[in-house]
């Protein structure tokens, strides 16, 4: 043949329909996706006792639902208390459901080649928001939620591109644990209602 590299592309006898797969899984989607959910109901929506603070994910891609590139959950900072906190790569934006408060948020010099290599710059910003104010949370900056209310909870509704995450760059890091962190603790209605009294 004309090519002289032949001799090294035409080695191998692996056979693999993979391009077949690609056809078949578009084909099988609509029915598959007829199966996913469209509309979540509270009690659909898992709790989570985790290293960020009290948390209701009401769209993950773990709840067979029709979104394909956002997570959400709503987060309960009882009063007085503080999230964890945490540095990811992919930008954030939290919707402020009820309550006052501020963040803490330190970017970071980041640079990415085989590995992430990031370094927190000296300045820590303060932000601070109440009912009805979005918070944005630039992409790799380490930041932490604040109540600033003794005597009522704070909540905020998290939204982050699950699409960094599948291609590759999950950098999801926690720095410090929230307060009411206890992997043991099991959430139900009624511990929810203990830490929004604040008696937890």
């Amino acid at each position: 043949m004309a090519w002289g590299e032949t001799s090294v592309w035409i080695d191998g006898t692996e056979n693999a329909p993979l391009y077949q797969d690609l056809l078949d899984d578009a084909a099988a989607r609509p029915a598959r996706d007829a199966e996913r959910k469209k509309i979540i109901r509270p009690n659909e929506m898992p709790w989570e006792m985790s290293r960020q603070g009290l948390l209701k994910h009401l769209i993950n891609e773990q709840m067979n639902t029709r979104m394909e590139t956002v997570d959400a959950y709503m987060q309960i900072v009882p009063p007085g208390s503080k999230s964890g906190k945490h540095r990811h790569l992919a930008e954030e934006c939290l919707y402020v459901l009820e309550g006052r408060g501020y963040d803490l948020h330190q970017d970071c010099d980041v640079e990415i080649t085989d590995e992430y290599f990031w370094k927190p710059q000296e300045e820590v910003k303060r932000f601070e928001y109440e009912a009805g104010d979005v918070v944005y949370v630039p992409p790799n900056t380490i930041h932490q939620h604040f109540n600033a209310d003794p005597d009522r909870p704070l909540r905020l509704i998290s939204t982050i591109n699950r699409i960094f995450k599948q291609c590759g760059l999950n950098d999801l890091e926690q720095i410090e644990n929230a307060p009411e962190y206890d992997p043991s603790l099991t959430l139900t209605p009624e511990v929810i209602r203990g830490f929004l009294r604040g008696e937890r």
